[in-house]
């Protein structure tokens, strides 16, 4: 006697077959898959073809000759960065002002952030959100202008209005005292900067779960309590990513505020002196290409060891709080 088969189990290898074929079928994806390619295209000319220029920093750059013609010499053209006098200052200057920028914006950000995050009514909100991040869009040869209003000797708005007001009627030469850029620069860069990651931040407070601050306040939690117990741990693995992607770029600086913003003087030299500016300087006066490609491989190579460092560090503490 026949045996009837099941049409259960006919239907299922069907299904599995079916659904097999649906997960490489590269046509459900095609609209993607184009909407991908203006961002690859730009990916690939802007940051990948240009990492074949790595060769003119082992190179004495002869025109003539061109790019591959020219000799070899080595690590030569790294001397430029580590014999001179200035390279303490300049070492010094770019770390320093780096880890300053990154530890007191995480802070600020991640406070305007939770300060965002309690206003409820939308109109407020967005009015916000455009004030505090408007400077982002700012470009440094405006902000250089509007710095230069405030601190020019003769006609700056804090040596006419704001020194008389506490009683000094000799104005100061901001331009020629070094000694006062590290804050002038710190709040330059943070009025800049915050907007933007305050919105990245309030994009992660807007996803914790509001039942969990509705249990806190049952619980008798202050704010305080909420923010440190609820937001905070819940934001780390976020604070952690912006801490490692900025970690990559300690060895770079922001050339707008540290050329333009300071008119480049050469009295705020021992202050202001980063090795962007140093080795743009350098450029300008000499045409050395290879000492400029010199500077840049060995910036990204110190960038990449610590932002790989710091999140294997992170990974042995934590594995879901790494960036890969």
């Amino acid at each position: 006697m026949n045996q009837i088969t099941p049409a259960s189990s006919v239907a299922l290898p069907q299904a599995k077959k079916k659904k097999k074929k649906n997960k490489y079928d590269y046509r459900r994806y095609s609209p993607l898959l184009i909407m991908m390619i203006p961002g690859l295209l730009y990916m690939l000319i802007n940051n990948y073809l240009p990492m074949f220029g790595i060769v003119i920093a082992f190179k004495e750059i002869n025109f003539a000759k061109g790019i591959l013609g020219s000799d070899w010499v080595g690590f030569k053209n790294f001397e430029y960065l580590f014999k001179t006098s200035d390279a303490f200052i300049i070492t010094r200057n770019t770390i320093l002002y780096n880890l300053l920028f990154l530890c007191l914006g995480t802070i600020m950000s991640l406070s305007f952030a939770i300060l965002l995050n309690e206003i409820k009514q939308k109109v407020l909100l967005r009015t916000y959100q455009a004030i505090i991040s408007m400077p982002h869009l700012i470009s440094w040869v405006i902000i250089s202008y509007l710095a230069f209003g405030f601190l020019s000797v003769e006609n700056g708005l804090i040596n006419r209005s704001i020194l008389p007001l506490l009683g000094t009627e000799v104005g100061i030469s901001w331009y020629t005292e070094a000694k006062y850029w590290p804050v002038i620069l710190t709040v330059v860069e943070q009025w800049k900067s915050i907007g933007y990651g305050s919105i990245v931040y309030f994009a992660a407070l807007v996803g914790i779960n509001e039942e969990y601050y509705e249990a806190a306040r049952i619980d008798g939690a202050s704010r305080i309590q909420q923010i440190f117990r609820i937001t905070l741990p819940i934001v780390i693995p976020v604070i952690i990513m912006m801490a490692l992607l900025q970690l990559g770029r300690v060895f770079y600086s922001d050339f707008g505020l540290f050329y333009q913003v300071t008119l480049n003087s050469g009295a705020l030299f021992e202050t202001t002196a980063t090795i962007d500016t140093y080795v743009f300087n350098g450029l300008t006066g000499s045409g050395n290409l290879g000492m400029s490609a010199a500077a840049g491989f060995y910036q990204s190579v110190v960038g990449f060891s610590l932002v790989v460092t710091v999140n294997y560090l992170v990974r042995r503490k934590n594995k879901e709080n790494a960036l890969f």
